[in-house]
C-alpha cells in the first residue's frame, strides 16, 4: 500500500486533517516557516542580483530531521500549508529544505478544514505557484532592506533596539498626524433647538428639530422669543420606505473591526482565536472540527455550495420570506485577492448553541459573531416605513421624522449599530395640521475633533488606503505597540514621546518610505508579481537605489546622528555624578553615567518655562503609566494641574490666564474666557 506524507504548519491543523485521511497518510506539522533570512545580517546581496540568503531557522533542525525521515518512507508528499502567499512560500521553503524532487511532491490547498475540502484538494493537487512565492519573497526582501538599512540610523539618532518598517512606519505616521489634528482642533459652539409639539386629536406630543443654524446663546434666545405664541403648521408630509441592506460576510479587515467594536478584542487576539476556529476545535460528539473557513481574505465571495446550504437552513429555521438574494459583487474598487472565500462557518448545522459547551468564552463569542454575520449576509434586507414632516412657524423651519420597522429580515439574527428605530409616531398628522407648542428644549454643543484611532479604525483606514494586506494588519499594530511607539488607553491609540521622535526622523529623512501613496503603490506591484505580470527582482532593483541614497543622505545630514548623552544639573543620590538624559522604551529618563557600577535611574521631567496657575511651581512634561504625554505641575500629586496641550509662555491678553498651543493658535484654558489668538500675537 502506498504511503503519503502531508505537511502542514500547525499541530492543531495536523490533528484535524489526520482524522479525515486513512491509515496510509501521515500528517506532520512544520510549526510555521523552516527557513528565513539570517538575523545577523541583511541577507540580501545587491551585488549578486539581490539574491536572498536563506538559512534554517534556529530550533527547526530537529523538525526538519524528522520530516526528512518521513519523506524517505513516503511515496508522495503533499504540502498543505495555508492558501495564501505566506503558505505558498512555506511550502516552497519546505521543498527546498527537504531537497524534494519535483516528481516527489505536490501542493494542495483548502479554504476550510472539512473532510470534503481536504479530500477534494488531494484530487486537485498541483505544482507550487512560484508567482505567489515570488510575491511573498518580494515583500520579505523589501521589508528586510528597509528595516536593516534604516534601523541603525534610528539607533544612532534615538536609541538602540528601535525598528523601522514599510507598513509600520506609515501606520505610525497616520496616528501621529491624527494626534496633531486633534491637538490643533479648536471647538466651535453651536446650539440645537427642539420644539415639543402636539396636534389636536393626537394623544402623544412629538419633538421637531429646528432646521436653522444657531451658533450662540444670544441667537438661540432671539429665535425662541420670535416664536413665542407663534402658530406651528405642517407644510409637508412625506411617507416612504427605507431599506437597511444585509451586511456582507466578514473579510479579515471587517472581522477585526467588528470584533474590536462588539467584543473589545485586539486585532491580535481576534486573529489568534480565528486561527483556532479554522484549524480545529474539539466538539463533543464530533471530534476535532474546523469551524470556519480561512481567516486571511479580503474577498466577500461565497461558494455556490455555501449559498445553497444557507438558503436551505434559513428556509427551515426562519421561513422562505427571510431568504436573501445571492450577492455576487465584491463591493470594492481595488483589486481583490479572491483566491478564497469570505470568512464563514464550515457547517451551519454547528450553530453557536450546539458548540457553546465545547468552546471557551472568547472563542464562542467570536464564532457566534462570524456565524451570525454569515447567516445575516444570506438573508433579506430589513425594511422600514418612514414619515417626515416639514413645519413652519413665523418663517422658521422645523422638521420631524419617524421610522417603523416593516420587516426585520437579517436583523432577526444580527443587530447592526446603524439600526435606528424611533418610537415616535406621526400617524394621523396631515398637511395643514395646526400644532400647539408644549415647550422648547435646547442644548449647547461644541464641534468635536477627529476621532482618535482605535485598532478597528486604523485597520479600516489602512485597508481603504490600500496599505498592507489581511495578514499584515494585526502584526503591524502589535509591532508598533511592542516598540512603545503607541499605547492603547480604553480603545484609543495614542502616540508616545518615543513614537513622535521616530516619526519625525522618518518623515524628515525618509519621506518616500512613509508616503501613503508610495506604500499603496508598492502593494499593487506585489499584486502584479502574484499575477505573473512583473518579475519580483525588478521591483527590488528599482527600489534599492533610492533607499540607498536616502540612507547615505541621512547618515551625512541628520543633525547629531551621534548623540552624546545630555548632562543635567541633577545629582545622582547614590554616587554624586551629574545624571544624564537617556531614551528608554517609554521615552526620556535620567540615568547615572556611572553605569554599570551605579544603576540609579529616575523619571525625567522637562520644564517648559511656565508657572503652574494653581501653586506657582514649574509645569513639566510628564507621561501617563502607558507613556502618553501630558503637562502637569512638578508638585504632583499635591497639585492636580494638568493639560494634554502644551501651555504657552504667552499669557492670555484678555484675562491673564494660561494659554495652550493648538496647532498655530493659542487658546485660553479658562472656559469662561476661551480667547483665541495666533502664535504671532494677533487675536482671532
Amino acid at each position: 500500500m502506498a504511503k503519503y506524507l502531508v505537511i502542514v504548519e500547525s499541530p492543531a491543523k495536523a490533528k484535524t486533517i489526520k482524522k479525515f485521511l486513512g491509515a496510509n497518510y501521515e500528517v506532520i506539522a512544520s510549526n510555521g516557516h523552516v527557513r528565513d533570512l539570517p538575523k545577523s545580517q541583511m541577507g540580501v546581496s545587491p551585488e549578486n542580483d539581490f539574491e536572498p540568503k536563506y538559512i534554517t531557522i534556529r530550533g527547526k533542525g530537529d523538525i526538519l530531521a524528522k520530516l526528512r525521515k518521513e519523506v524517505k518512507k513516503a511515496d508522495r508528499v503533499y504540502l498543505a500549508t495555508d492558501p495564501d502567499r505566506e503558505g505558498e512560500a512555506i511550502s516552497w521553503h519546505l521543498s527546498q529544505a527537504l531537497k524534494l524532487d519535483k516528481s516527489q511532491y505536490k501542493r494542495i490547498t483548502f479554504n476550510e478544514i472539512t473532510k470534503q475540502a481536504v479530500k477534494n484538494s488531494i484530487k486537485e493537487a498541483r505544482d507550487i505557484d512560484m508567482n505567489l512565492v515570488d510575491a511573498q519573497q518580494a515583500r520579505r526582501v523589501l521589508d528586510r532592506m528597509v528595516g536593516y538599512q534604516i534601523s541603525p540610523i534610528l539607533w544612532a539618532k534615538i536609541k538602540r533596539g528601535l525598528s523601522a518598517g514599510r507598513v509600520q512606519s506609515v501606520a505610525l505616521r497616520l496616528i501621529c498626524e491624527r494626534e496633531s489634528e486633534i491637538n490643533a482642533f479648536i471647538p466651535e459652539e453651536y446650539w440645537t433647538l427642539e420644539a415639543l409639539l402636539k396636534a389636536d386629536g393626537v394623544t402623544k406630543a412629538f419633538s421637531a428639530k429646528y432646521a436653522g443654524e444657531v451658533t450662540s446663546k444670544e441667537q438661540l434666545e432671539a429665535v425662541m422669543k420670535k416664536l413665542e405664541g407663534a402658530a406651528f403648521t405642517v407644510k409637508e408630509v412625506k411617507e416612504g420606505s427605507r431599506i437597511m441592506k444585509a451586511p456582507h460576510p466578514f473579510t479579515t479587515s471587517t472581522l477585526q473591526q467588528e470584533a474590536s467594536k462588539k467584543l473589545n478584542f485586539s486585532t491580535q487576539k481576534t486573529m489568534r482565536l480565528a486561527q483556532q476556529l479554522y484549524e480545529g476545535v474539539d466538539i463533543k460528539g464530533k471530534g476535532t472540527v474546523g469551524l470556519i473557513t480561512y481567516l486571511r481574505t479580503d474577498s466577500i465571495r461565497i461558494s455556490d455550495e455555501a449559498q445553497t446550504a444557507a438558503k436551505s437552513y434559513i428556509e427551515e429555521h426562519y421561513g422562505t420570506a427571510y431568504v436573501g438574494l445571492a450577492k455576487s459583487e465584491n463591493g470594492k474598487g481595488k483589486r481583490i485577492q479572491d483566491a478564497h472565500e469570505a470568512i464563514r462557518p464550515t457547517d451551519l448545522n454547528l450553530s453557536p448553541v450546539i458548540v457553546k459547551e465545547s468552546l471557551g468564552r472568547d472563542l464562542f463569542r467570536l464564532y457566534q459573531l462570524i456565524y451570525n454575520r454569515f447567516l445575516a449576509s444570506q438573508m433579506q434586507n430589513a425594511t422600514y416605513r418612514t414619515t417626515s414632516l416639514k413645519i413652519d412657524a413665523e418663517g422658521e423651519k422645523f422638521t420631524a421624522s419617524s421610522s417603523k420597522m416593516d420587516f426585520d429580515g437579517f436583523l432577526s439574527v444580527y443587530k447592526s449599530e446603524e439600526e435606528q428605530q424611533t418610537s415616535l409616531s406621526l400617524d394621523g398628522i396631515q398637511k395643514g395640521t395646526s400644532l400647539k407648542l408644549q415647550k422648547f428644549e435646547n442644548k449647547q454643543h461644541f464641534t468635536q475633533p477627529p476621532a482618535h484611532y482605535t485598532e478597528a479604525l486604523l485597520v479600516k483606514t489602512l485597508e481603504e488606503l490600500g496599505i498592507g494586506r489581511p495578514s499584515t494588519y494585526a502584526p503591524t499594530i502589535t509591532t508598533i505597540m511592542n516598540r512603545h511607539y503607541i499605547v492603547k488607553e480604553q480603545k484609543n491609540l495614542y502616540v508616545t514621546e518615543l513614537g513622535e521622535a521616530v516619526n519625525q526622523m522618518m518623515v524628515k529623512a525618509f519621506p518616500v518610505i512613509v508616503d501613503v501613496e508610495f506604500t499603496a503603490n508598492m502593494e499593487s506591484l506585489l499584486d502584479s508579481v502574484e499575477e505573473g505580470n512583473i518579475q519580483w527582482k525588478t521591483i527590488i532593483e528599482n527600489f534599492y537605489p533610492d533607499l540607498e541614497a536616502a540612507v547615505k543622505n541621512a547618515e551625512q545630514e541628520l543633525e547629531n546622528v551621534k548623540i552624546e548623552d545630555e548632562v543635567t544639573d541633577v545629582d545622582c543620590e547614590v554616587c554624586g555624578r551629574k545624571m544624564v538624559i537617556k531614551y528608554g522604551p517609554h521615552g526620556k529618563f535620567l540615568a547615572c553615567p556611572g553605569f554599570p557600577e551605579c544603576k540609579n535611574t529616575k523619571p525625567y521631567y522637562e520644564k517648559i518655562g511656565v508657572a503652574c496657575p494653581n501653586c506657582g511651581k514649574d509645569i513639566v512634561l510628564r507621561k501617563t503609566k502607558k507613556g502618553r504625554k501630558y503637562y502637569g505641575c512638578e508638585d504632583n500629586p499635591a497639585c492636580d494641574f494638568m493639560s494634554w496641550q502644551k501651555p504657552s509662555t504667552t499669557p492670555c491678553p484678555k484675562c491673564g490666564g494660561i494659554m495652550v498651543e493648538k496647532g498655530n493658535k493659542l487658546v485660553c484654558m479658562k472656559d469662561e474666557c476661551s480667547y483665541i489668538m495666533d502664535k504671532k500675537g494677533i487675536g482671532v
